[in-house]
């Protein structure tokens, strides 16, 4: 495959799109238009995959999608059962389950009581090489023509553990939890970066994250305590509140590589096809896993009703407990931005690719916000009412617009 250089993607201006001067990306390329053959795994996906620091004391570790769904049998939405899953329930069955969205998984057991299946407390990254021998990622690569390439890494959790409010919660919680990466190619070459967090989420041109030390073509992100929300750097991360109301908290815990046990999938937009492993030692499980990705349901339970008593409510934080999400296909795969989709206020449908990291605050925090405005301001307490009147970021979001 003919190579380019860097500088050809590469594009300083942020407010214009990242592709300008390179062919269209296509949701769904014809077949001259396309780059890969199906279930074709290019060895750059897996060259360029990002790296995930989990939080030092993070209490929901990554899971098995295959043991995971053995504690749980299936309900629609009116609470009535799904017949043949009864009395038990594996992950070949998944595809054999109504076609529908409004199904839940639903445990067998008090979720709220922490057992293993909920925490995952054995599934710690090797200190020797990242891997996570009983928590596989999950990969989906999608051609989006004309030398596009998008390569999804997806993460499982089996418990999301929401943030606290105002010293109260947590709230959010839900069972299942599916978050994401996507690392966006031209020929070959890694041009975007992009990470989910609450429904939405950052995108970075690739050439300024964070690199691995042993090997610098791996980008390195960071998943949130708790909600495994991914952030490109270390500290406290405010999100859809002001002044930090509501955070999410990342920190250099142990590093988890995904590439070292993976499942393999390419995805046209209308099948998936299971593909070739690199890893040679998990070659062929797409096949014993089945076809798990058609389902269409929620991987946990539906959000617990009011007169639960686990169940609690407050007004800016909702409640305690809520649905749990759905999987990998449901994730706007064939997007032509890198974002899945956009919050209620960006009205515009914008998606702005960032050339700077966007750090976190506190005492944790490596570096500087709000693009170079305050840097250099000085002394450091006017700095920090500067960046107080600015209710807690809002002018720090649209001042990113331009530095980026």
């Amino acid at each position: 495959m003919e190579s380019i250089s860097t500088e050809k993607v590469e594009i300083k201006n942020l407010i214009k799109s990242p592709t300008k001067n390179l062919p269209p990306i296509l949701s769904k390329p014809k077949k001259q238009e396309r780059t890969l053959k199906n279930g074709e795994i290019p060895q750059y996906a897996i060259d360029y995959a990002p790296l995930v620091h989990l939080y030092s004391e993070e209490r929901y570790l990554p899971y098995d999608i295959k043991d995971y769904v053995t504690n749980f049998y299936v309900t629609y939405g009116n609470g009535s059962v799904v017949e043949g899953t009864e009395d038990e329930m594996d992950i070949n069955k998944l595809s054999k389950l109504p076609n529908v969205p409004d199904i839940f998984l639903l445990s067998r057991t008090d979720f709220d009581k922490d057992p293993e299946w909920i925490t995952g407390v054995k599934n710690k990254p090797s200190l020797i090489d990242g891997e996570i021998k009983d928590a596989p990622a999950t990969l989906i690569v999608v051609d989006k023509g004309n030398g596009w390439v998008d390569a999804f890494w997806f993460y499982f959790y089996s418990f999301n553990l929401g943030p606290f409010v105002m010293g109260s919660g947590p709230y959010g919680n839900h069972v299942g939890d599916w978050e994401h990466s996507l690392v966006r190619f031209y020929n070959g070459v890694p041009v975007i970066v992009w990470m989910s967090a609450h429904g939405g989420g950052g995108a970075y041109y690739y050439h300024n994250l964070e690199k691995w030390e042993i090997d610098n073509t791996h980008p390195i992100i960071f998943s949130a305590r708790g909600t495994h929300a991914n952030y490109v750097s270390v500290g406290q991360h405010p999100h859809d509140l002001p002044y930090g109301i509501l955070s999410d908290f990342t920190d250099r815990g142990p590093l988890w590589n995904p590439t070292k046990n993976y499942l393999a999938y390419s995805y046209d937009g209308t099948f998936v096809y299971p593909a070739n492993n690199t890893n040679s030692r998990h070659r062929g499980r797409e096949l014993e896993y089945g076809n798990w990705l058609s389902f269409t349901g929620h991987w946990g339970d539906q959000m617990l009703p009011p007169d639960d008593p686990r169940q609690k409510h407050l007004f800016i934080g909702g409640y305690k407990y809520i649905s749990g999400p759905t999987g990998p296909l449901m994730k706007n795969l064939i997007r032509l931005k890198t974002c899945e989709r956009h919050k209620w206020w960006n009205f515009w449908n914008g998606c702005n690719v960032r050339e700077n990291i966007k750090w976190g605050i506190g005492v944790e925090s490596e570096g500087y916000n709000c693009g170079n405005v305050f840097i250099k301001i000085k002394p450091v307490w006017f700095r920090r009412i500067l960046q107080k009147i600015t209710w807690g970021g809002g002018f720090c979001y649209i001042v990113d617009l331009l530095y980026g």
